[in-house]
């Protein structure tokens, strides 16, 4: 297949899972286009409860991955960070392929900040939210900050589908517990999610997150959905979400009407697909869900310790995946995803998508990544070998 301008797209890196014709007809229609990268920031308590993320190695290191990240997104390698990337459980930052991508094929590049505990050190555009409460309170965020951040999320997705004129938008995230509270969202909002999401541990600790969704949504009142679109979502997320859900939700909705949208993620992208869905039905907020796929890493859609697919058949949303492999890296900090470690974050899956579609097959994105990682190793003269 060649895109526009000779470009040779390797549609073998990028695999169809769900809603074959949606997904093919979106792929078509964006494939002579470039991309522009918006990644959302948040964060919720839940993050720093031990063993409920691999995303840092203690609670402590939790509280900053999502502006390290940021850091990292923004200026790639530094002698000094303010923030370095935070050591992992295993593996390495999947912030390491999104900033491959952002800066192989220069995406202009917007972050936001939709609640967080402490300032990002990088310019970042600030929603006015706050960072979420643990979901088992069933209170997560005031309902008036909700509101607040789909109106911020409404506006800032039109504003970027008019600065940003004949490309699509890859909108990404960092919430370390997102996918705890994405269970949250999914199953306030009446879906069968429990046993499906993901996380960034190797075996996806259920019962961990079921017991704190369980606490949150019997908290809140909200344990009697059973008609996902017959309840209000803002409720929903107050009680058990987190602020980038909301703001992905209400971006992706407003630049749906003019471009095509790629949800950078995994299941708690499917959140964000769920909550879009429940928000354009409460709210008869118009949109065009044609234009809206959900995209993540092989690690997430093939994780056997979730069901990423069938939440997405459930949903029927359409997903896609990119088929970048670690296997045969040098460097075990990479072949650690292969063991199911880390798997997706910060866009990764939705930027690999994005590098296909202008020609990078998995050579180039492989090799883009470990000379990102060397350089990396050399300025903190950190060595890649145990």
């Amino acid at each position: 297949m060649v895109l526009a301008h000779g470009i040779q797209f390797p549609s073998t890196m990028i695999q169809i899972y769900t809603q074959p014709e949606i997904a093919q007809g979106w792929i078509e229609r964006v494939r002579g286009q470039e991309a522009a990268f918006a990644c959302v920031l948040g964060f919720t308590a839940t993050g720093l409860i031990p063993g409920i993320s691999a995303a840092g190695a203690t609670p402590a290191d939790r509280q900053y991955t999502a502006i390290a990240d940021a850091e990292f997104l923004y200026h790639g390698v530094l002698a000094n960070p303010q923030f370095p990337l935070p050591p992992l459980v295993d593996g390495a930052s999947p912030t390491l392929i999104s900033r491959a991508v952002v800066a192989g094929l220069k995406l202009p590049l917007y972050l936001f900040n939709a609640g967080l505990p402490h300032a990002p050190t990088v310019p970042c555009i600030d929603l006015g939210g706050t960072a979420a409460r643990c979901l088992s309170q069933g209170a997560a965020l005031q309902l008036s900050t909700v509101k607040h951040l789909l109106q911020q999320g409404l506006l800032w997705g039109e504003q970027l589908a008019s600065e940003v004129p004949g490309r699509y938008l890859i909108l990404g995230e960092c919430v370390v517990g997102g996918t705890s509270t994405a269970l949250g969202v999914l199953s306030g909002l009446g879906w069968d999610a429990a046993g499906k999401v993901n996380s960034s541990h190797p075996a996806c600790n259920h019962s961990q997150k079921w017991a704190l969704v369980r606490s949150g949504l019997e908290r809140a009142g909200l344990t009697g959905a059973s008609d996902p679109l017959q309840c209000d979502p803002l409720k929903v997320v107050a009680a058990v979400g987190d602020p980038m859900q909301i703001v992905v939700a209400g971006m992706a909705i407003a630049a749906s009407r003019r471009t095509g949208v790629l949800l950078a993620g995994g299941t708690q992208m499917l959140a964000v697909h769920a909550l879009m869905q429940a928000l354009c039905e409460w709210d008869q907020l118009p949109w065009r869900a044609e234009q809206v796929m959900v995209g993540t890493t092989q690690w997430v859609a093939e994780d056997p310790t979730g069901d990423t697919v069938g939440l997405a058949k459930q949903l029927s949303v359409p997903l896609l995946a990119t088929q970048l492999s670690f296997a045969d890296s040098h460097y075990p900090s990479l072949r650690a995803y292969e063991q199911g470690y880390v798997k997706e974050g910060v866009g990764a899956g939705g930027c690999a998508i994005g590098a296909h579609l202008r020609g990078w097959g998995q050579a180039e994105l492989l090799q883009a990544v470990e000379t990102l990682l060397e350089q990396r190793m050399q300025a903190s003269q950190f060595s890649p070998y145990p």
